[in-house]
């Protein structure tokens, strides 16, 4: 199977091939990378139609080279993401959190969302239903330190957020680039911690009939 991996930050490569490595080490991988996306969306404070068309762009070009599927790794862009899927229907085309987002809901009912990336905090939530409870948190500069190339101060400053949600039944982390720290905040919170590459991987295997 081939899977195309497409990235709005490089920081997410590294987590999500860890946990092909892990858990579906046949699949062949294909990443495209456009770092001027999170940059954009910053800058424009909403997503637009001319940033749906640059994500149908992606998903036409990474069907064309014959991909199976498609998994994004950028959790601001559900909408875009979402276009992509309809136009490449019945292919598995998944959004960063989905798989993750399931597996929360099942699990508790007040989810903590720490995130490093401001935008995450205004398109993610409404991707969960309206029953359980959603405590936002940002880990304010981790991100800025991670394209410093400090992982040590971003991963210090994503477990010192974290502590804020120590009232909560789990908590997400909404970055695929945050999943190598998750282990220190389950340690500080006491909670159990969920990450997006691991869940992604295991349900787009399952949506393609890999046993």
């Amino acid at each position: 199977m081939r899977i195309t991996l497409i990235h709005a930050l490089k920081h997410s490569i590294v987590p999500i091939e860890a946990s092909f490595a892990r858990h579906w080490p046949d699949a062949r991988l294909m990443n495209l990378l456009d770092d001027s996306l999170s940059a954009d969306l910053a800058h424009d404070g909403k997503l637009t139609d001319r940033m749906t068309e640059r994500f149908l762009t992606m998903g036409r070009y990474a069907v064309g080279t014959g991909a199976n599927g498609i998994l994004f790794t950028c959790s601001a862009f559900g909408p875009c993401i979402e276009a992509v899927a309809r136009e490449h229907a019945p292919m598995p085309v998944l959004k960063p959190n989905e798989a993750m987002i399931e597996q929360a809901v099942a699990k508790g009912q007040r989810i903590g969302l720490l995130s490093t990336f401001p935008p995450t905090l205004v398109s993610m939530p409404p991707e969960f239903p309206s029953q359980v409870t959603l405590v936002p948190k940002l880990a304010e500069g981790a991100l800025a330190a991670l394209d410093r190339g400090d992982r040590a101060e971003h991963d210090r400053i994503v477990v010192e957020a974290a502590r804020d949600l120590r009232d909560c039944d789990l908590i997400a982390l909404a970055q695929y680039s945050m999943a190598p720290a998750a282990e220190r905040v389950a340690e500080v919170t006491g909670r159990e911690v969920l990450t997006t590459p691991d869940s992604a991987v295991k349900k787009l295997k399952a949506m393609l009939g890999i046993s």
